[in-house]
């Protein structure tokens, strides 16, 4: 059997299937990319059994046919080929010949039968999104999910859908962001769910078209996004996220409004005189004042002074900078607002007009 395909057509959607592939597998077959050639179309997979993309491709008139193949190897192969040749796979028996121009490859396959299926359950819940507005969601949260911690819940980012709102949250323990916002069309239900830390990256990595729609289905175990002409499924984290709301709901001391990009400024400059470790930085505030400081061990210090509208008792608090440079880059207003904690147990940082996007630091010991 012969089939002809266009580099450029094939390109994209492998290299979208081979991020989800594990360099080590436990079963040899999950390296391989699973091709069904059907009469007009090319269907694709890859797994690793937690997360799955199927991408689809219109390619004229074929015969039925279905193989694997090494998926990084052959991904390679179509990436140094010339744009826009065509490859043409000849498929006989345990081997598949690559050929293109004067190139000839011959690649080993594994029976298209011994793939495995990725279980899902049945998706009982579906909503609407435009995907640029999920794919700034996402983006808004993605850097504050823990990667490998005990509390596995921590290792994703909570979903919450509630009738017409939208709310996404992750946490790595010592930092947390909340983006929220309206859903254009109402999913008529509330449910929350946990998305695995994996599934999100690639999720971000597929919304490269803002102005489509995207149909999400999930169920309490799965959850579906279909693309375009990709489907991406995952295993979603089985467990319950804990009660983030309770910070919001205590003594805070008056806001304080600075300029984003004066603040940033200053913390950059700052952080290089910062322990290179932990990467703390001092704020000490009174009224109409803040001072942002640091020292390291080799007793080299930086310091920072910035008018504010600040109004009340002074205060020393001590901030990772890497974390609230990390809010004050994903915050989209000129102005960016500080609100400590009575308690000085933490700090939000918002924006003052919209609050869509709302971020969370705890304070740390210096």
């Amino acid at each position: 059997m012969k089939y002809i395909i266009n580099r450029e057509r094939l390109l994209v959607p492998l290299q979208q299937i081979v991020s989800v592939i594990e360099k080590r597998q436990t079963m040899p077959i999950l390296s391989n990319v699973l091709m069904v050639f059907r009469q007009d179309s090319l269907v694709m997979t890859g797994t690793d059994l937690e997360v799955q993309i199927v991408t689809e491709i219109a390619i004229e008139n074929t015969t039925f046919a279905e193989i694997t193949l090494p998926a990084r190897k052959f991904l390679d192969i179509c990436r140094l080929l010339p744009t826009s040749a065509d490859i043409k796979l000849e498929v006989a028996d345990d081997k598949v010949k690559v050929l293109s121009g004067r190139s000839r490859f011959i690649l080993s396959t594994l029976p298209a039968e011994n793939y495995p299926e990725f279980s899902e359950t049945e998706l009982d819940h579906r909503f609407t999104i435009n995907a640029g507005l999920f794919k700034k969601a996402l983006e808004k949260t993605v850097f504050c999910m823990a990667s490998q911690d005990v509390r596995y819940y921590l290792n994703g980012l909570l979903l919450n859908i509630s009738n017409s709102r939208i709310k996404l949250v992750a946490s790595d323990g010592h930092r947390l962001s909340v983006f929220e916002d309206n859903l254009e069309n109402p999913a008529g239900y509330e449910a929350r769910i946990i998305l695995p830390r994996k599934g999100v990256m690639e999720l971000v990595r597929l919304l490269d078209d803002p102005e489509i729609e995207l149909a999400v289905e999930f169920s309490s175990n799965n959850i579906r996004v279909t693309i375009n002409n990709t489907i991406f499924s995952a295993k979603l984290v089985d467990a319950k996220y804990p009660d983030f709301n309770r910070v919001f709901h205590q003594d805070f001391l008056t806001p304080i409004h600075i300029q984003r990009q004066l603040l940033k400024d200053a913390l950059t400059r700052v952080a290089i005189l910062s322990n290179e470790k932990y990467k703390g930085v001092t704020f000490d505030l009174s009224s109409d004042s803040l001072k942002i400081s640091a020292h390291n061990p080799e007793h080299e210090e930086a310091e920072e002074e910035i008018v504010t509208d600040y109004v009340g008792e002074p205060l020393s608090i001590a901030f990772n900078v890497q974390y609230v440079l990390d809010a004050i880059s994903n915050i989209d207003s000129e102005i960016s607002e500080l609100t400590i904690a009575r308690n000085s147990s933490c700090c939000i940082i918002d924006e003052p007009e919209t609050r869509a996007y709302r971020f969370i630091v705890m304070p740390m010991r210096l």
